[in-house]
């Protein structure tokens, strides 16, 4: 048995309680309230909405490009670095950002996986020794489902995908798609395949807000790559209104999978409360991807971040959920219990 004490951000409202986290066999017993002189913050351990955790051969290669030149398929900067690099630099460059991620609060994320059957089974083994474990959208042929979660699409106007969708219905398992990235465009086709997971939504209008909200159809958002790449703010505060948005950082080349910097950047550019912001950064993308995690309650999967709040760029902020959202960073982690 394991007790961490601090302030707890409990349940689905992240409520600052003073106590401690009693934690056994890997799971939540019990989230007391007790006195104790820790200046730790202990907040739920991330889920990354959206990643491309193959861009890791090419960090900050696409800079100034736009999203066409940077990352679209099938002949984008980001697509023949991933075909010149061997399957080892592959594997060795993922390990890598999933060493990060874990070390700075991440325990899980929701990957878009190129190459097919290959790509999938090059991100299992970047995996294996490590205490993240990522939800793998595969690409390309429907035999990837035996090796992903789900299958990750590009784009509706990119292919019909319909056989794809069809192959994820017949498993049982997550369809995924871009939408709405660089134009309006391929949202009602990537709509019409009635998927699980919508990916940026940057040009979602009413209509299709409206169906969103009716199919019930959860998005994840990418602020700070939709920047970089120059399409556009996805409207946050309108997604959160229809529907579970959660966050995530998207193409590792663009930007760092941090969770501090998306959660910051979100707080502060949208209208959206701190404790919005940590929702999309934990429990949203747990819910999505079906993880028993996001939320500090009795019975959860233990998978926390146990923050400094006596750091110097912590200490003597009045407010905790707006400290983690807002300022805390990678130097702020304590530790991750996983």
């Amino acid at each position: 048995m394991e007790e961490i004490t601090g302030t707890v951000l409990a349940g689905e409202s992240f409520e600052p309680t003073r106590g401690r986290v009693v934690v056994e066999d890997g799971r939540i017993e019990a989230v007391e309230e007790v006195e104790t002189g820790s200046t730790d913050i202990i907040a739920p351990a991330f889920v990354n909405a959206h990643t491309h955790l193959g861009d890791s051969v090419a960090k900050e290669a696409a800079v100034g490009l736009s999203l066409d030149e940077a990352v679209a398929p099938p002949e984008s900067l980001k697509h023949r670095r991933l075909a010149a690099a061997d399957r080892a630099e592959l594997v060795s460059a993922m390990r890598r950002t999933l060493r990060y991620m874990r070390r700075t609060g991440t325990v899980s994320c929701l990957d878009f996986r190129e190459n097919g059957v290959p790509g999938a089974r090059a991100l299992r083994e970047a995996t294996a020794p490590l205490d993240v474990d990522p939800f793998v959208f595969g690409s390309g042929d429907p035999a990837v489902l035996d090796v992903a979660d789900g299958y990750g699409a590009s784009g509706a106007n990119d292919d019909a995908f319909d056989a794809e969708r069809a192959a994820c219905a017949e498993r049982g398992v997550p369809f995924a798609i871009h939408a709405g990235e660089p134009d309006a465009t391929d949202i009602h086709p990537a709509l019409d395949l009635e998927p699980d997971l919508l990916v940026h939504m940057v040009h979602a209008e009413r209509e299709h807000l409206d169906r969103v909200a009716e199919q019930s159809v959860p998005i994840a958002v990418c602020p700070r790559a939709n920047t970089v790449l120059g399409v556009g703010d996805p409207p946050i505060r309108e997604l959160l209104d229809h529907a579970t948005v959660a966050l995530g950082t998207d193409n590792v080349m663009l930007n760092s999978p941090s969770m501090f910097r998306e959660m910051a950047n979100a707080a502060k550019r949208f209208d959206v409360t701190d404790r919005e912001v940590l929702r999309m950064a934990t429990a949203a993308g747990a819910e999505i991807a079906g993880l028993d995690c996001g939320v500090i309650e009795p019975g959860r999967r233990a998978a926390l971040v146990v923050i400094d709040g006596g750091s110097d760029n912590l200490v003597d902020t009045e407010d905790p959920v707006r400290a983690v959202v807002r300022r805390a960073s990678a130097l702020d982690v304590d530790r991750v219990v996983i």
